[in-house]
């Protein structure tokens, strides 16, 4: 909501108007209030129809242009000089050892090549120091946040001497604003035109419109989605424009920020309260196996920080092994139950897991991976392996039907047992969607779904229910975490008019999530309202202590609030954490607490009462003055200076450099995707250093860079009218009619090259998979003149698959597996291919 309050919207990797047409209401509304649009993709989209401007940029290459727009910033004269003075570690100096991967080749000092397998991705915050489990940067020089200094080296010394020296004026050559200098210096609106294929003038017209909108009295927004994060170098995107957003002063103040754009309905919620295999709720790290996590006490010390919010670390834990397991885990609350991770648990790893025969058994809810995951034919031949898989869907999906409707399949020669269960639609179910801003939002079941379908509410709560009753009579210490477990969501009394009458109740389990005070006993208590209140001594008991508040009293849940009164609408629903709409907004306010500019006053500082007040919720402690200096002993929060606005940071300050918490180094490096139509013009190093590629696994080859054979770039785009791989939409008549075949948009001159006719058939081909798909010719693509020569771009929806009432062949089959090294996701954005006119040989 708060993009209405942008003078300039920066859209980059996503096709806003399209994949997220509800949130681009607000960018509508923002540019007739006089706002500049931007849109920069390789495709010509509503969304650039609607921008104020497009810019054309080749897949792969957005390091690049953001990085010469950091430059621009820097060596233009258009820094917010006190905000990143007072705001970010950009006084911090950096130690004398320290080697920027500018002065050597595109890697960082320090680096080596160790097995990624061993490593462990890092945990929350600052918890993965680079020098410690980043096999990128062991000797480059590290910031400690436990003692809060630079050091260098194994040997190098603790204590005051190392303390963390800053320049004010920003000027020392090693302080972390001049590194920066450096570092991007040959990323200039010349190699934007070598790398991007996109002309001076178009760049100079970005970086004027964001200089122009950006200081005390305007702000800009950049606004992306999975068009950078599906990408070998994706977090180091996001890193790139943090960077940008931060000299620029635009983060944690009205109409700035960084929009992560999440996928339909609730995808914000499931990395909350997450679905992936290193996260617990609150994105707490899903403990190791031994050593660093070795017990509850040890895996305290090694997620806590000693300032700022995760100080309390130890009382998230714990309230959410209470809210698991009650009174009886015991002394360590149960920690000793949680599954620890011991390698890679990856969806990716599953699937190598099957091709090997170690992954008999498979559960797939609300998943499409035999035509949702890239290289889905070696996917599909995983699933061959397995023993049995138990599909929840509402519609036989093709992972529910590889067996015996994939191409080549033969029933006779696949032993899988495959169960498809039918699901509830979120109509049919109570329940909350937790949307791109952080907002939980209640939503009431309407109707009964048809049959034999019911919720996942519904199948979990059974299923736990079942078990626990299975184990109810062990001996075994093995069995003790299931017997144990808290499962209190009895089915509740519903409305007359359904006929389903066994549901959980879910307004219960949000209310665990929430958390509640734990009396003698173990009873239940008082609701939490706030998550200060959490302790570390089974007292409390919560779910997800970014949540807690948003069920405060029994029967009182914010999430279904509806006053949509006030600037912001903070009546309506509930934003994680506290009700905050907007993340750091204490830097909204200059160090002394007055606001920036009477135009973008937000947060501020009320001397006469003594507290921070505003607008919105202050993301600050609200008693902190802006002249708090703490002592030495200070821990958590009360550890946090006044005019140190980033809480989530041990020392309150915006990472410019990021000494801790990314394997592939401390600032974002221009490296070319895994398959590239040249060598990478800016470093010796050609792609992620630590990427890894997969190719033990089978049918993964991959296109070297500039292979005569693949001389087409392909990216995969989705459509307003079809959801992620069809396996909804394609079983929808009228989403069906609108989109009825797959497709393959190519610019007319390379049709004219390949004397491809509009509508025709043309063929996809990549080392993994040859598809067939009807071609349309469109000035949406054009040619990119790239290192000198001509390279043309070509676009496929990956909505298409063999089930539903359309089918066609799946874009993903072309796409290899691969992992970036922080998040292990795959690169679906950039890749070669070759493009030949007619249909596939059959």
């Amino acid at each position: 909501m708060d993009l209405v309050n942008a003078d300039c919207i920066l859209v980059m990797g996503s096709n806003m108007a399209e994949n997220h047409p509800v949130g681009f209401r607000f960018v509508v509304e923002a540019r007739e209030r006089g706002a500049e649009v931007i849109h920069v993709d390789p495709r010509f989209t509503r969304t650039s129809a609607s921008a104020s401007r497009y810019v054309a940029m080749r897949s792969g290459s957005d390091i690049v242009l953001l990085g010469a727009l950091i430059n621009h910033v820097l060596t233009g004269g258009h820094l917010f000089r006190d905000y990143v003075r007072d705001f970010t570690n950009g006084p911090s100096i950096l130690p004398e050892g320290y080697v920027d991967a500018e002065d050597n080749g595109g890697i960082f000092s320090g680096f080596v090549a160790d097995d990624l397998e061993a490593i462990p991705r890092a945990g929350p915050g600052d918890a993965a120091p680079h020098g410690d489990t980043a096999p990128a940067s062991g000797d480059h020089g590290r910031y400690d946040p436990d003692r809060a200094h630079w050091s260098y080296g194994e040997g190098a010394p603790a204590g005051p001497d190392y303390r963390i020296d800053r320049d004010p004026t920003m000027e020392h050559p090693r302080c972390v604003l001049q590194v920066l200098r450096r570092h991007f210096a040959r990323y200039t609106p010349e190699m934007v035109e070598r790398v991007c294929g996109t002309p001076r003038a178009d760049f100079e017209a970005v970086a004027r419109a964001l200089v122009e909108n950006s200081g005390p009295d305007r702000t800009s927004v950049i606004c992306y989605a999975v068009g950078w994060t599906q990408q070998s170098v994706g977090p180091q995107i996001i890193r790139a424009a943090t960077i940008l957003q931060l000299l620029l002063g635009n983060i944690g103040r009205p109409g700035g920020g960084i929009l992560a754009l999440r996928g339909h309905a609730s995808i914000q919620g499931s990395t909350d309260i997450p679905t992936l295999s290193d996260l617990l709720p609150g994105y707490l790290p899903q403990p190791l196996a031994g050593g660093v996590h070795a017990d509850l006490d040890a895996y305290c010390a090694a997620v806590q920080q000693p300032r700022g919010v995760w100080g309390n670390a130890p009382s998230y834990i714990a309230s959410l092994l209470t809210a698991w397991y009650g009174d009886a885990g015991g002394a360590d609350r149960g920690y000793r139950w949680l599954a620890k991770r011991t390698g890679d648990h990856t969806e990716q790893a599953a699937f190598a897991d099957m091709l090997a025969g170690r992954l008999k058994g498979y559960l797939v809810l609300g998943q499409n991976p035999a035509a949702g995951n890239t290289n889905s034919t070696l996917v599909r031949e995983a699933l061959k392996r397995l023993d049995w898989m138990v599909v929840r869907d509402l519609f036989e999906t093709e992972t529910a039907s590889f067996w015996s409707k994939a191409p080549g399949a033969d029933p006779t020669t696949i032993g899988t047992e495959v169960i498809l269960m039918p699901a509830a639609a979120s109509a049919e179910k109570d329940g909350t969607f937790t949307n791109t801003m952080r907002l939980l939002q209640w939503h009431e079941k309407a109707v009964d779904p048809p049959g034999d379908a019911r919720s996942e509410s519904w199948f979990m709560y059974h299923l736990g229910r079942r078990l626990k009753e299975l184990y109810a009579d062990s001996t075994l210490e093995r069995d003790r975490p299931v017997q144990a477990l808290t499962w209190d969501y009895a089915a509740h009394t519903p409305p007359p008019r359904f006929r389903i009458v066994d549901e959980p109740d879910v307004e219960r389990v949000l209310a665990e999530i929430n958390g509640w005070r734990v009396e003698d006993g173990g009873a239940r208590g008082a609701q939490l309202s706030d998550l200060g209140e959490l302790r570390d001594d089974g007292s409390t008991a919560c779910g997800a202590w970014i949540y807690c508040g948003v069920m405060p009293e029994e029967g009182r849940n914010l999430a279904a609030a509806r006053d949509p009164a006030g600037p912001i609408h903070r009546g309506w629903g509930f934003a994680w954490p506290r009700n905050i709409r907007i993340l750091y907004n204490r830097a909204s306010a200059d160090a002394e607490g007055q606001p920036w500019s009477e135009r973008k006053r937000y947060v501020w500082w009320d001397e006469r009462a003594g507290r921070w007040t505003g607008v919105d919720q202050p993301d600050f402690p609200p008693a902190t003055r802006p002249d708090h200096r703490p002592g030495p002993e200070a821990t958590g929060l009360a550890a946090i200076a006044g005019d140190s606005p980033f809480t989530l940071k041990s020392d309150g300050k915006a990472w410019l450099f990021a000494p801790t918490g990314l394997l592939d180094g401390p600032l974002p490096t221009f490296y070319e995707p895994t398959e590239a139509p040249e060598r990478n013009p800016l470093y010796a190093q050609q792609g992620n250093p630590l990427l890894r590629s997969r190719d033990d696994l089978p049918g993964n080859l991959k296109v070297a860079p500039g292979d005569p054979r693949y001389p087409h770039l392909l990216t995969t785009f989705r459509v307003t009218e079809h959801h992620v791989s069809g396996q909804m939409s394609r079983w929808s008549s009228w989403l069906a009619e609108l989109q009825p075949e797959q497709w393959l948009e190519l610019s007319p001159e390379l049709a004219a090259e390949l004397g491809v006719t509009a509508g025709g058939w043309v063929t996809v081909a990549t080392p993994r998979a040859t598809v067939e798909a009807r071609a349309l010719v469109t000035r949406r693509l054009r040619p990119f003149t790239v290192g000198g020569r001509t390279l043309h771009q070509v676009a496929m929806p990956f909505h298409f698959g063999y089930s539903g009432l359309v089918t066609g062949d799946i874009a993903n089959d072309l796409l290899s597996l691969t992992e970036e090294p922080n998040v292990f996701i795959n690169e679906t954005k950039a890749l070669m291919c070759a493009v030949r006119p007619g249909r596939r040989e059959r």
